[in-house]
């Protein structure tokens, strides 16, 4: 097997369920050692590409190539290759971490010597400590996420799998993981395909990111390219009620206006200078009588993309408070 392919090749991947085409032929390449950030909205298609991908849901059409192999005539040789950590974590309260480690290091058939070793090494990085001697049901949700996240790393896999894996965990949680997730790639050379609902997270941490909605891939790139693409400044307007056409057009009328987005009461006008048009933006919208709640100068995020793309902001589920 060539070091020089993908980590991951999809062609023409689609997925119907019924009469619902979940998946409608998605082309994806991620590179070897890369993080690879996968958005989208809630019900796009995301965690049905990842189980396609992890070998549990076979495609209606289209080919997968995942660490060299077909997951749907090589299950086993990709289920080698690979580590996931899902959105639900299968843990057993009754066990103790080091229970859990060492049982999922014996069903890959590696050697006590193995574990022990690996067990020592994931300890460190996972920053467990001594809660490894402790029943699972004591952990918080983060040391839960932690400890699954050192299961699926146990047989050193060329591929690792996150979807939400950080999902309903309270900020300081969210950013151990996520330093975590940093480490695993730089340090042991791991690939990372990871689904998140933070997008500030995922433009500090992936070195690509796809956004999928409605089943398709429709932007990809790197942050800053995405970003760029959004235009260099972004003026955003709250209003008291949703934006006229004419109003619209009035404001694409000015100078040096690159495009205007309208979504529910929320106007977003992208410039090359937005310090420049920032008056001129506000009086124009003064005199076609538009009542503005706040008005704000900013570079783009991926949220401004992501809105762009899809046509709303990326839903969040509120983070619990459990201590880390």
């Amino acid at each position: 097997m060539s070091q020089e392919k993908d980590a991951i090749v999809t062609r023409g991947l689609v997925r119907e369920f019924g009469p619902v085409r979940a998946v409608d032929g998605i082309d994806l390449s991620v590179r070897r050692g890369e993080i690879y950030g996968f958005l989208g909205p809630n019900g796009a298609g995301k965690t049905t590409v990842i189980r396609m991908l992890i070998t549990l849901l076979s495609p209606t059409a289209g080919s997968i190539e995942v660490a060299g192999y077909d997951p749907v005539t090589q299950p086993d040789q990709v289920r080698l290759r690979i580590g996931a950590a899902l959105q639900e974590a299968a843990l057993d309260d009754k066990q103790t971490g080091r229970e859990l480690l060492t049982l999922q290091g014996r069903l890959y058939g590696l050697k006590e010597r193995e574990i022990a070793s690996r067990m020592g090494d994931l300890t460190d990085l996972i920053d467990i400590g001594d809660a490894m001697g402790r029943m699972i049901g004591t952990y918080s949700g983060g040391m839960k996420r932690r400890l699954d996240l050192a299961a699926a790393l146990i047989h050193q896999p060329e591929i690792l799998f996150l979807d939400e894996p950080t999902t309903g965990l309270d900020p300081i949680s969210r950013n151990r993981i996520f330093v975590e997730v940093g480490q695993i790639n730089t340090n042991l050379g791991v690939t990372i395909f990871l689904t998140t609902q933070y997008l500030e997270e995922a433009d500090a941490l992936a070195h690509r990111v796809g956004i999928i909605d409605r089943g398709r891939l429709a932007a990809q790139g790197t942050p800053l390219e995405l970003k760029h693409s959004r235009g260099s400044d972004l003026i955003i307007i709250n209003l008291e009620a949703p934006v006229s056409d004419q109003a619209l057009e009035a404001l694409q009328s000015l100078p040096n206006v690159d495009a205007v987005d309208a979504h529910d009461s929320e106007l977003t006008v992208s410039s090359g200078n937005g310090a420049a048009l920032v008056s001129a933006v506000a009086l124009k919208l003064n005199e076609m009588g538009v009542g503005v709640r706040e008005l704000t100068l900013r570079t783009p995020t991926l949220d401004d993309v992501f809105l762009q793309v899809t046509g709303s902001r990326l839903q969040r589920e509120e983070a619990g408070q459990e201590e880390d």
